[in-house]
């Protein structure tokens, strides 16, 4: 396993403020200062919803001391993760138009058009700038001093950026001093930038120098609430929910006090399944009736473009790689973990004869859930494993099992290693840009692979230190 703060004995120069600063604190008072985060992440609300039959909200675990990057490090994470981006979006724009990559035998027609995430409502249709997911958010692991590979694409409402920003606030209120000894690259205007990159994909009817933005939510009931709430006020855009906006003519508007007021961008976090139940599901009772007619004949934009899940799908995945050359003449900076699919007869038979030794996940699932980590899991649930497969190979996908790095963590009065992932985000509008952090997960469960907030993972700062 990859130690990101020791070389062997020595500890890694770029984290020698921060362990004198672990060191030579005491135990007590990091106990201390752990229970006044645990208590501000309350008074806050900062919850995450556990996704069981007894679905309730927690506290998001913090850990109290930062994971910490080079710029040089830093660099190649970041001209990665913006080269995917922009290739997915090349993606995007080619599978509701021209389809050349289907064309060119790269990608077989029936991954794509096949899938429940492929909207035919955005056939012929691109938005403004040809964007379809202004933030993507790329799942990082690492294995080695320069080895970093992706194990997924968000494109469609990746989440967890709040937590990203509320980690380095209360950071930096807890513990100014450790600011002060290193030169970490600030992240507090994210939310300017989002609002920016929102603004430069106004639609083509948009006759405001600066459009009005909503943030879309589907209400206090979604595990992201909290989220929706923090970003809508952080960038000083109105929160909506579907009883609140109405389309009237070539135009989408929002109920005020003074009026309706027409509505530029929505920043939609609802499925596209519950978007419009003219174009989608008919049922949906917290869509807006007519929005799609409005968004396809240029009178408001719709962030991301619904159709655009098709692009994080697992089976898509494989082949982003092959984006990146088709579209962008350019090798992949930043490698995809080697992934068998299981509706390919070979990669079937591999897969069910070495389930024990590697990971499965479904080609739909999220949030680690509807996973099997082989090394980990018991002979009943790799035969439970082995059977759902059989019975329906197009829905998994499986990879090797990589020893995730391992950054220092305070656990049990403790600091021991656990391991870690990375989310960065990018923003995709008039310029493409990396915040220079991201959320840290931190599988908190010594030995454990799973870093997801909904199976008991927690976060922790994510530092990129200036030259």
């Amino acid at each position: 396993m990859f130690d990101e703060m020791y070389l062997g004995s020595e500890v890694r120069d770029h984290y020698s403020n921060v362990s004198s600063w672990v060191i030579n604190m005491p135990k007590s008072h990091l106990l201390k200062k752990n229970l006044e985060v645990e208590n501000k992440f309350k008074d806050i609300g900062i919850t995450f919803s556990i996704g069981n039959e007894n679905a309730k909200e927690r506290i998001i675990p913090f850990d109290l001391i930062p994971r910490v990057f080079t710029n040089k490090e830093w660099s190649k994470i970041e001209k990665g993760v913006v080269q995917r981006s922009v290739a997915l979006n090349a993606f995007l724009s080619d599978i509701y138009n021209k389809a050349e990559i289907v064309k060119a035998g790269i990608i077989p027609e029936e991954i794509i058009y096949k899938k429940p995430s492929f909207e035919l409502a955005m056939s012929n249709f691109n938005p403004p700038r040809n964007i379809y997911s202004p933030i993507i958010g790329v799942d990082l692991v690492r294995t080695g001093a320069d080895e970093f590979y992706v194990l997924e694409d968000n494109c469609r409402t990746p989440s967890g950026v709040s937590y990203m920003l509320e980690n380095r606030e209360i950071m930096m209120r807890m513990f100014p001093d450790l600011f002060k000894a290193n030169r970490v690259s600030p992240i507090d205007d994210y939310p300017t930038r989002l609002l920016q990159t929102f603004m430069s994909l106004a639609p083509p009817k948009c006759e405001n120098p600066e459009p009005t933005v909503v943030l879309l939510t589907p209400g206090p009931m979604n595990s992201a609430y909290y989220e929706h709430s923090f970003l809508s006020d952080q960038m000083g855009i109105e929160m909506v929910q579907a009883e609140d906006l109405f389309v009237d003519g070539e135009f989408l508007y929002m109920k005020t006090v003074s009026g309706p007021k027409r509505v530029d961008i929505v920043y939609r976090r609802i499925d596209d399944n519950f978007l419009d139940p003219l174009s989608f599901n008919p049922e949906s009772l917290i869509g807006i009736p007519g929005i799609m007619s409005v968004y396809r004949t240029g009178g408001v934009t719709i962030l991301s473009a619904p159709g655009s899940g098709i692009a994080d799908d697992k089976a898509i995945y494989v082949y982003v790689p092959e984006m990146i050359r088709f579209y962008l003449s350019q090798e992949p900076i930043l490698d995809n973990v080697e992934t068998w699919r299981c509706e390919n007869a070979s990669d079937l038979k591999y897969v069910l004869e070495n389930l024990s030794k590697l990971v499965v996940k479904e080609v739909d699932g999220s949030g680690g859930y509807g996973m099997l980590i082989g090394p980990k899991s018991s002979k009943s649930e790799i035969e439970l494993f082995f059977n759902k497969i059989k019975s329906n190979p197009r829905g998994y996908i499986a990879q090797p099992t990589l020893d995730l790095s391992s950054a220092p963590t305070f656990v049990d009065d403790q600091v021991e290693g656990r391991r870690v992932d990375l989310r960065p985000f990018c923003l995709i509008g008039k310029d493409a840009q990396l915040c220079p952090g991201g959320l840290t997960r931190v599988a908190l469960e010594k030995g454990s692979y799973i870093v997801n907030s909904s199976q008991g993972g927690g976060v922790k700062d994510t530092w990129v230190l200036a030259d």
